[in-house]
């Protein structure tokens, strides 16, 4: 039987990791993802693997380089400052072409900000957020559950695709309790790694693993697979959920914990005989582009709710490539908005419609 237990989101987040068959995991502490490190340095060595509190971000990154050119299973965690500093090494981990999984619990920011929840680290997950023309697998949790369930699933991208896997939560999440339900059993994907820098064997060389190449045109052809490869993920591996689609006046797009409260504001709005739907992306990256503008046939008002100035708005406007009119309402600093506060910017965007 599948076991419920009741746990704070990091907690969860560390415990589908090693469900996931990680034994490597090297970190910084920073809040609000700290638990994350406390469980796995209780838990690995108990188990063979290893913990290690590296000296910093940028150590704790390389580490990650490392261990997964061995191919082993690998993860770090952070909070945005922390992953603004493992930026350069994420690039390094993109051009090595190399599985890994990193763990972004969102702060808000910018510069240290608070350690209240954000979404202003959009831009940095999804459009590369270091140096050279490469994307990382994106994953974004609206519940403990789902902290669980796509943590094992990063590991299983990351392996399949040979690229970096990162989970993108938030402050809220990782601290919240909730009840979750474990599998018995995981379904781990196990993929060859014949690149690993594990041993010659019986290979005749051995293996190397680098993202330095000099040479211009052997250069473009690893950008120009990088590419195909990025092709494979968006055509493969979209995920997102639609709640309220069936005949909606407008459609809210949201992720993460702002789309929990938007489940509420679609009951809110149902009793003014207003009729919201939600689009939740869980693939930020590869966004589900195709499956928004799907909608435009019926509906051609759109709202993006974020904790952030407006990030995601601009994929929700390529989705619908202007056959539509697309609003923002966000808010910063740490600050949620309310139920009332996004029924009430609803209210108003649909009379300034109906004019």
């Amino acid at each position: 039987m599948s076991k419920k237990v009741l746990m704070k989101g990091n907690d969860v987040i560390a415990e589908a990791s090693i469900r996931a068959g990680c034994k490597y995991y090297f970190g910084y502490p920073i809040t609000p993802q700290t638990e994350i490190s406390h469980y796995l340095a209780k838990a690995l060595p108990k188990l063979g693997g290893v913990f290690l509190q590296a000296e910093s971000e940028i150590a704790a990154i390389n580490m990650v380089y490392g261990a997964s050119s061995a191919g082993f299973r690998v993860m770090t965690s952070s909070s945005s400052p922390g992953i603004s500093l493992k930026q350069e090494g994420i690039s390094y981990i993109a051009g090595a072409e190399i599985p890994a999984v990193v763990i972004n619990v969102v702060r808000c920011g910018p510069g240290l900000g608070g350690i209240l929840p954000g979404q202003g680290d959009y831009f940095q997950a999804t459009k590369g957020g270091g140096h050279g023309d490469y994307r990382n697998i994106v994953l974004a949790p609206n519940s403990v559950q789902e902290l669980y369930e796509l943590t094992v699933k990063c590991f299983n991208l990351a392996d399949k695709y040979r690229m970096l896997a990162m989970l993108m939560a938030d402050g809220s999440l990782g601290q919240m309790m909730e009840v979750v339900e474990f599998k018995d059993k995981e379904e781990i994907e196990v993929y060859d790694k014949p690149w690993a820098t594990n041993g010659m064997g019986d290979r005749g060389k051995s293996n190397h693993i680098t993202s330095v190449n000099v040479i211009p045109d052997e250069l473009e052809k690893i950008n120009l697979r990088l590419q195909a490869k990025y092709r494979k993920v968006e055509k493969n591996e979209i995920m997102y959920e639609e709640i309220n689609m069936q005949n909606p006046q407008i459609i809210i797009v949201a992720y993460g914990t702002v789309s929990r409260i938007i489940k509420n504001v679609i009951k809110d709005a149902k009793k003014i005989g207003i009729e919201v739907g939600l689009f939740r992306p869980i693939t930020l990256w590869p966004f589900p582009s195709e499956a928004l503008a799907k909608h435009i046939s019926k509906v051609n008002t759109f709202l993006s709710v974020e904790l952030s100035a407006g990030q995601m708005i601009e994929d929700v406007r390529l989705a619908i490539n202007g056959k539509g009119e697309c609003y923002f309402y966000g808010r910063m600093g740490g600050n949620i908005p309310t139920q009332k506060e996004i029924l009430d910017e609803i209210i108003k965007i649909l009379k300034k419609e109906d004019k």
